[in-house]
């Protein structure tokens, strides 16, 4: 049975299997290295051509692949078959979603004029001040490459979540801010600090 390559359990099992083998698959060489793993581990053979049809990479126009590739795939990440990998998905997908509370500071809760300090792993501080509407400005910056005058908006803070500063613009710098400059801090840990300075 053939399934088609657009599926998110497919995309779930080719983060899985990149996660195991310890790289993307990006080049022709990168499925030739999976195709050995495949064969030196499970003693199974999966072309490079079809792991590259799986991923996106060939341009031939496939957007299927076979039940017995995706179980071999499942086995190489310690799967039984196909059906136990989406089966572990599905129970996994009851722990998507859940209320819980947070830390959380947002925008229209300031007054124009508030101090926060926000830091980050591994060492890095600043502080910042609210201008009204959405909009930040950095006073003081400790280990990081945002500098005092550099502005951004943003709707909330949350400890332990990533930061994206929208809007971002450079100290110094003329003109409107550009929608499309982002900024994230706390990409892995998130925010560590999160304070309202008196």
């Amino acid at each position: 049975m053939n399934i088609k390559t657009d599926l998110p359990q497919i995309a779930a099992l080719r983060d899985s299997i990149e996660t195991h083998v310890g790289r993307s698959m990006k080049t022709h060489t990168d499925f030739v290295l999976l195709a050995d793993v495949i064969d030196n581990q499970l003693r199974e053979h999966v072309s490079e051509t079809t792991l590259e049809r799986l991923w996106g990479y060939s341009t031939r126009g496939y957007d299927t692949v076979s039940e017995r590739t995706l179980t071999v795939l499942s086995r190489l990440i310690g799967f039984r078959d196909w059906a136990e990998f989406c089966e572990s998905l599905r129970e996994q997908s009851l722990r998507e979603s859940d209320l819980f509370t947070a830390d959380v500071l947002t925008a229209d809760s300031l007054e124009p004029g508030t101090r926060l300090r926000i830091g980050w792993q591994p060492d890095r501080i600043c502080i910042i001040k609210y201008l009204g509407n959405n909009r930040f400005m950095a006073e003081s910056t400790e280990n990081s490459t945002i500098q005092a005058g550099d502005s951004f908006s943003c709707l909330q803070f949350e400890k332990g979540r990533e930061l994206y500063m929208d809007m971002f613009s450079r100290a110094g710098h003329e003109g409107e801010p550009s929608k499309s400059e982002r900024y994230v801090v706390g990409q892995r840990n998130g925010l560590t600090t999160l304070e309202i300075l008196k």
